[in-house]
């Protein structure tokens, strides 16, 4: 039950093909620009924003990335800001921004935390998916090699791949991993964390 439930992908968006022009998000014009979008209490986010820090270290200068932090509406300030919203400021080279109400996530077309979008300078999309191999899990994996080899202009072995983290979207989901849990249900308006 473990292993069917550590590799079982989440629901994958279909990002659309051009940046979207709805988006608040600034696209780099230069280079391209990666977004990942993240649920701040998901425990299998964490890996996620591991692989991002490798991810970051290879291709320094040649890609902007952003990590945008769901906040349902209504929640209090600072909800979204968790230790996984804190170690993704530390990664050299990448921005964190609350994506209040999920905006962003629409605008990308984007449901499971951990999703990855690539779009290179002139707003064409290069890659989207999950860059861990399994939930909650970092090591070698066919996203960050994709993503790596596009930065640098290689081939990419595959322009997709699975997403492994909570939903954003589904108000009554949630993921567990060990003893934590992580949801979107809405928590009492006296409660600030989880």
């Amino acid at each position: 039950m473990i292993w069917k439930y550590e590799n079982s992908p989440a629901v994958g968006g279909t990002p659309p093909t051009r940046w979207p022009a709805e988006s608040q998000i600034e696209r780099e014009s230069n280079r391209s620009t990666l977004l990942m979008l993240a649920h701040p209490h998901c425990p299998c986010t964490r890996a996620s924003i591991g692989e991002l820090a490798l991810l970051m270290a290879r291709s320094q200068g040649l890609v902007s990335a952003q990590v945008l932090f769901f906040k349902p509406a209504g929640f209090p300030d600072g909800w979204e800001k968790t230790d996984l919203w804190y170690s993704a400021a530390r990664i050299p080279g990448v921005t964190v921004v609350c994506d209040g109400g999920g905006i962003e996530a629409r605008c990308f077309n984007q449901e499971s935390s951990g999703a990855v979008v690539l779009y290179d300078a002139e707003g064409s999309l290069l890659f989207t998916g999950g860059i861990t191999g399994s939930r909650g899990h970092s090591g070698d994996n066919d996203g960050r090699a994709a993503i790596i080899s596009l930065l640098v202009g290689e081939a990419a072995k595959c322009a997709r791949t699975p997403v492994f983290g909570c939903s954003l979207v589904d108000e009554d989901n949630s993921c567990t991993e060990g003893e934590n849990l992580c949801s979107r249900r809405e928590p009492s308006r006296t409660q600030t964390n989880r």
